[in-house]
């Protein structure tokens, strides 16, 4: 049993310490985002040269339809209204699949741009991806591009039931 136990916490310290090295590769505030283009629900692209000239709420969240990941759309859904007035655009990004974004998106009425990054590249590409070989997830890190499409502030520790918020009051902060 104790051996059970040490290997546990051996495993979660690992899972630490691999997504504090990871956090070392993520773009850093004032730095270019890294250019994407990948498809929606509707298996349209969307690049971030789309985006130039507003500002741009880019979150990665790890799966479609889970509690966490549900109430951080819905949240930026809720938002969406404060986020537009303050001219930023919101689009979410995860390695789940265009068809399950489409049923995702239309059960939770979400009226933002959900991207399909399947081979996590792009994840990869803002250090948003956790990958254990067979399996990819996208971290729940979100960054906030200026009109410029220059990093303007990471998250990288999000509490979903009030990121959007957070991110409302930033932008004010930042436009001021």
């Amino acid at each position: 049993m104790i051996k059970i136990i040490a290997a546990l916490i051996i495993m979660g310290l690992a899972l630490v310490a691999f997504r504090f090295a990871n956090a070392a590769s993520t773009p850093k505030a004032g730095s270019a985002a890294p250019t994407f283009t990948l498809p929606d629900a509707k298996k349209q692209n969307h690049s971030l040269s789309d985006y130039s000239g507003q500002w741009l709420v880019l979150y990665f969240y790890p799966k479609d339809d889970t509690p966490g990941c549900t109430k951080e759309a819905c949240s930026f859904r809720d938002d969406l209204f404060q986020l537009e007035k303050l001219g930023a655009k919101v689009v979410g990004i995860s390695v789940d699949d265009s068809d399950s974004h489409a049923k995702f998106a239309e059960k939770y009425s979400l009226p933002f741009p959900l991207l399909s990054d399947a081979d996590g590249k792009v994840a990869d590409s803002y250090g948003a991806l956790t990958n254990l070989g067979i399996i990819k997830i996208a971290k729940r890190y979100t960054f906030l591009v200026d009109p410029k499409g220059n990093i303007a502030k990471t998250y990288l520790s999000v509490d979903t039931s009030r990121h959007s918020q957070e991110i409302i009051d930033d932008l004010k902060k930042l436009k001021q």
